[in-house]
């Protein structure tokens, strides 16, 4: 075996020209957006949408099996792009995330160097993005401070979007209409970001939310599940087998916070760090500080604007979230979605969502310490708490997995449907809904 270190190719200024990108798909709709911001910088980026079982098989190949199943699976995609035949091996080059934390996402990179070198592709740039300056840079891979704006205001589109999105879909009388709207909404944003029209943030908000509360919904009740996890399982259909759209079939209302709490999450952790370990610089407080404040005012906006319409449920602000960790765990644990996570889940329970969903890579030990650890103790505060842990691999029987959401689900009906019959809700398919707001408050029996 070769044990040999994988050289590092660059990707330069030169390439920028001519080099198209391939990224990874986490959040079609956030993603969409953000790649076109980067087109705007000048890079030709392309979005990989591919979810054959090739990918994982792939992953497999060039990714130990005991290795993170994010990074088996990102990198998979990759190698199953590159094998295509659809690019130009020569001129094509790979993004990837780099959070440089105490998680085996720090070692994406690296993994995906020597899979590329065992793949036969060993000219391809693997470019790191990230934010800190120890970590790695790249001379043609730069992004402009104009570039960070837009980018925060694709982060709220798209929570926007995929927060209406799963208060309609369940409910809806017209099958599909609720995606064709999220559709027609991202090319929409997407093309904005062409123009400054992207900035008119108010009346696209207004807008969004007239159209969605357009939509004919039905009054069924349909029990809340929160998802909550490991980044990308959280996110991605493809790590998660399609969980959402799983949820939606089995009479559940899907539930997930927005990318924007993760960036915040990451914001605060410079603040923790010095507090509760002076090691963080002057200037990474001072930066981190001023993000946070920016990010918390563009999710406020986005909040006001939901609650002024009235139709649909608004998201908890971070803040809140933020301070439901303390007495519950410390927040110095920051390994992986760390104290955020567990966080999350008490959000849930507090807001009505009993029903939690804790995705998890298989092996993840930051994340079976902050969310699977924390199950015991969340529910001796909250009895009613009904929470499963799911753990994802290339082994993990998806059957199994589906078993134990419809063990989760049965419990949760009958505390959730039965008790909202019993109070004389109606709960034929077809009477309409005004709204998504009306629609929770009904059902919150809590």
């Amino acid at each position: 075996m070769n044990h040999e270190p994988v050289a590092r190719v660059e990707f330069t200024r030169e390439m920028k020209k001519d080099y198209t990108i391939l990224v990874p798909n986490m959040l079609p709709i956030h993603f969409e957006m953000i790649c076109e911001i980067l087109r705007q910088e000048g890079y030709k980026i392309e979005l990989l949408t591919t979810s054959h079982s090739a990918i994982v098989e792939e992953g497999l190949k060039y990714v130990h099996n005991d290795t993170c199943y994010p990074a088996l699976l990102v990198i998979g995609q990759m190698i199953d792009a590159l094998k295509s035949g659809r690019y130009d091996v020569d001129h094509t080059a790979l993004l990837i995330s780099q959070t440089g934390g105490g998680c085996r996402a720090s070692n994406y990179l690296s993994l995906l160097r020597k899979a590329l070198q065992n793949a036969g592709f060993p000219q391809v740039p693997a470019i790191s993005i990230n934010f800190k300056s120890e970590l790695e840079s790249n001379s043609g891979f730069k992004l402009s401070l104009l570039a960070l704006v837009k980018a925060s205001f694709a982060m709220m589109y798209g929570d926007m979007l995929m927060w209406i999105a799963n208060q309609c879909r369940p409910y809806e009388v017209q099958k599909g209409q609720t995606q064709a709207l999220v559709e027609k909404w991202t090319r929409k944003l997407t093309a904005q970001f062409r123009s400054p029209r992207c900035l008119m943030v108010r009346r696209n908000y207004k807008r969004i939310l007239h159209d969605f509360g357009q939509i004919a919904l039905q009054k069924r009740e349909r029990v809340p599940v929160g998802i909550v996890g490991e980044i990308y399982m959280k996110y991605a259909s493809l790590g998660n087998n399609a969980l959402e759209d799983f949820l939606v079939s089995q009479g559940a209302e899907p539930v997930l916070s927005g990318l924007m709490d993760f960036c915040l999450y990451c914001t605060a952790n410079a603040a923790n760090d010095h507090r509760l370990y002076g090691n963080a610089g002057f200037v990474r407080r001072a930066s981190s500080a001023i993000a946070r404040f920016y990010l918390v005012k563009r999710q406020d906006q986005m909040i006001r604007a939901i609650q002024k319409d009235g139709r649909f449920l608004a998201p908890s602000r971070f803040d809140d979230v933020e301070k439901l960790a303390d007495g519950m765990i410390g927040r110095g644990a920051k390994m992986g979605e760390g104290w955020l996570l567990t966080a999350e889940m008490m959000e849930l329970i507090h807001s009505g969502v009993k029903n939690i969903v804790c995705t998890q890579p298989f092996g993840c030990l930051p994340n079976h310490i902050v969310a699977k650890g924390m199950i015991r103790k969340i529910k001796e505060r909250y009895p009613e708490a009904n929470i499963v842990a799911v753990d994802y691999d290339p082994g993990a029987s998806r059957i199994n997995q589906e078993n134990r959401l419809k063990l989760m689900l049965a419990n949760a009906r009958e505390s959730y449907i039965a008790p909202a019959a019993q109070m004389g809700l109606d709960l034929s398919p077809d009477a309409n809904l005004e709204s998504g707001q009306e629609r929770r408050a009904s059902g919150d029996v809590s």
